[in-house]
């Protein structure tokens, strides 16, 4: 028996564009049910809010996402999560790096770190925190 864990990032309103623009860092298939899809529009404001969606990719990435109904609380934190993409190799990091900095704010440039090849942080333009690193004997 095995088990997975997936991140699942949580948003007001902007799950859809989240997943489009993941879709375009790492491939893969988008899927999306909005609320409509699913029958259960409470707000006709939300309608056609993500109420589940995902991007699932060979490469082995997984991101879960949906849009916090208006009724509900919601507050994104300063640093509540961080989301770790960890490669074999610099050039393989690299280019999700060069992808997700795309309107981003950089916490901390890519570059050699004590523990890894290649290490970086940055902070995309939905508010989330992105770790970006090579896997090391230390991190492995």
């Amino acid at each position: 028996m095995s088990i997975t864990t997936t991140t699942h990032l949580n948003f007001r309103g902007d799950a859809r564009p989240a997943l489009e623009f993941y879709q375009s860092v790492f491939g893969g298939h988008l899927a999306v049910v909005t609320y409509t899809d699913a029958g259960n529009v409470q707000e006709e404001s939300a309608a056609d809010q993500v109420m589940w969606g995902q991007v699932l990719a060979e490469n082995g990435f997984h991101v879960m996402a949906y849009d916090v109904p208006s009724g509900m609380g919601y507050d994104q934190g300063e640093n509540s999560f961080f989301v770790s993409v960890r490669g074999r190799t610099v050039e393989e990091v690299t280019g999700y790096w060069e992808k997700l900095s795309a309107g981003a704010t950089v916490v901390i440039p890519m570059g050699p770190a004590g523990w890894a090849p290649a290490y970086g942080m940055l902070r995309d333009r939905f508010g989330v925190v992105w770790v970006v690193d090579v896997v090391s004997e230390y991190n492995g």
